[in-house]
Parts: C-alpha cells; sequence; structure tokens
C-alpha cells in the first residue's frame, strides 16, 4: 500500500530495482557464470523507502535504506554492513539512471564514491567507482549485475 505521502512519480523512478536478485560480477563485459550474492530489495514504510539485504557467498551482509528526499529533490541511502561500514550517498535520477555520490573515510584517508544503478534488458546493473585524488581519476570498485531469482 502506497502512502499519500510518498505518491508522487518521483517515488517510483527507483522501483525497478525491487525484488529478489542473484548478484553476478561483471568480467569482461559479461556477467560471470557463479552468482556471488543474493539480494533483496522491498518497497516499505508505505512506499517511502526502499530496504535492501545483501548476502554474499563469502558471509558478507550489508544493508541499505533508500529514500526520495521531496524537500530536495534528492535521493539519499545509507548503507550498514557486517564489516562495520557505513556509505552515504546522494543524488539524482539521470536519463534511465540513479547516481548517488558521497564520501568514505577509512584507514587510507578519504575517498569519493560515485554508484550508479540502471535497469538492463537482463536485470539491474550497479557500478561503483572511487576516487583517492578528489575526482581526477576513478577506480572501479564494484561493478556487478543483478538478475531475477529463479521463481521469483
Amino acid at each position: 500500500m502506497t502512502s499519500n505521502y510518498c505518491s508522487a512519480a518521483e517515488y517510483r523512478q527507483f522501483d525497478f530495482w525491487l525484488g529478489d536478485w542473484d548478484t553476478y560480477r561483471i568480467k569482461d563485459e559479461k556477467a560471470g557464470t557463479a552468482s556471488v550474492a543474493s539480494n533483496h530489495v522491498t518497497s516499505i514504510l508505505g512506499g517511502c523507502a526502499l530496504h535492501e539485504v545483501y548476502t554474499r557467498n563469502d558471509g558478507y551482509t550489508g544493508e541499505s535504506f533508500t529514500i526520495y528526499d521531496a524537500s530536495r529533490h534528492a535521493w539519499h541511502q545509507s548503507w550498514v554492513s557486517n564489516q562495520g561500514e557505513l556509505n552515504v550517498v546522494e543524488g539524482t535520477r539521470e536519463g534511465n539512471r540513479i547516481v548517488l555520490t558521497g564520501s568514505v573515510t577509512d584507514a587510507q584517508g578519504v575517498q569519493q564514491q560515485r554508484v550508479t544503478w540502471e535497469p538492463v534488458k537482463d536485470g539491474v546493473h550497479e557500478v561503483c567507482v572511487g576516487s583517492r585524488d578528489g575526482g581526477k581519476t576513478w577506480t572501479v570498485l564494484f561493478d556487478i549485475l543483478f538478475r531475477r531469482h529463479a521463481g521469483a
């Protein structure tokens, strides 16, 4: 059920990510053959937010909450993991993609991050790139494809 507070079309921009997904690493422009994680993305709070539960095969897990902030016309995501990570990114829809940016501080210092989600023919493509030199150069941190879980 959608909340009256979150009935505007902007709140539906990220709905392409809803569902149960198998997660594949992108290698050489093609998704790997073995799923490395499961991902469950649901609409919560009357359609006002998305909740992601990501569980990798090696024991790494994380969850995110994503919301469209109508007052600022921006998407906001907070991610936490079982390794003590906190990533906060914000941004907007650009064409058919959602592009969120932020920065994290770790033992190596500050790293800018840019995460992009894009619906594609066989699922959702998510790429995260990072920069430690103020955005002069970027490195791919992860590049994954979500495919609908069989039977979902």
